[in-house]
């Protein structure tokens, strides 16, 4: 059992898809929120009870005192064959080695259930369920969104920018219809359109998330300005010199001004379907 500093781990085979793109986007600077990486072996660990591995976890838990998420980092999830989008659980907001524990346990259960399972006999995943863990610190997120660097629809070789206010769990769940946004390579505007944010979700003090009712004036009013478009598209050029020209399906989350990566994965066809 190897668990470890995000930026310092490699070994997709241990650790999983996330944790092994997300160590390799902090190792070349790119504006990752950092964290570590629990492998399979020790995850299976926290599961049974092994009293040294929640130990561990305690120890890791105490070098990170703020507010995290947790991840599920499952071997071949976020590959090109198979994305595992909206399969396994996140959890966000968490304090103290308690939360964190409980986390870990609902995302090695997300593996398990029948959805899982059948999305892992229609993409033809292996059947053995290995299950990593990425413990990351929470980015306060006051926009967020997902970002195609091509049409998921159409094909083209555009970026297509999905955006709501608050955590992106907001958009990737489905709660709303988000602000969407075409780009061409070189950033310039081709079509922006406003959707229907009711509801954002936030972070509750003490711990998890709620869904709240957005302020009338911010439902259909864009929550992406210029500025932040260029800085997404920025982080599309880095991206692709570091992982190549994709396509790629990016989480994005805007702390203020300060644009964070949150998780890159190759665009598949399970990823748009």
């Amino acid at each position: 059992m190897k668990p470890g500093p995000l930026a310092s781990l490699c070994d997709e085979s241990l650790y999983g898809g996330k944790a092994t793109q997300l160590g390799a986007a902090l190792r070349a600077g790119l504006p990752v929120p950092g964290g570590f990486a629990l492998d399979t072996a020790f995850v299976d660990a926290i599961a049974a009870g092994d009293a040294s591995a929640r130990t561990e976890l305690a120890r890791i838990c105490a070098q990170m005192p703020g507010p995290v998420a947790v991840r599920s980092s499952a071997i071949g999830e976020d590959s090109v064959g198979a994305s595992f989008a909206g399969q396994h659980a996140t959890v966000l907001n968490l304090m103290g080695f308690g939360a964190v524990l409980d986390a870990i346990l609902v995302v090695w259960e997300s593996a398990r259930t029948e959805s899982a399972r059948a999305y892992r006999d229609r993409v033809g995943a292996d059947t053995a369920i290995r299950m990593g863990v990425v413990i990351q610190s929470l980015v306060a997120a006051d926009v967020a969104g997902v970002l195609f660097t091509c049409n998921p629809v159409t094909g083209q070789d555009e970026l297509v920018v999905e955006a709501s206010w608050g955590l992106g769990e907001a958009v990737v769940q489905g709660l709303v219809i988000p602000d969407s946004y075409r780009m061409d390579r070189a950033g310039r505007l081709l079509e922006s359109r406003a959707g229907f944010k009711d509801v954002s979700v936030q972070r509750v003090p003490g711990g998890l998330t709620r869904t709240e009712t957005v302020a009338a004036h911010l439902v259909e009013q864009l929550c992406l300005d210029a500025k932040k478009l260029a800085a997404l598209q920025t982080l599309v050029t880095q991206c692709e010199e570091v992982f190549g020209t994709g396509p790629h399906d990016i989480e994005w989350a805007f702390e203020g001004e300060t644009l964070y990566l949150l998780q890159l994965r190759p665009v598949t066809k399970s990823t748009v379907a």
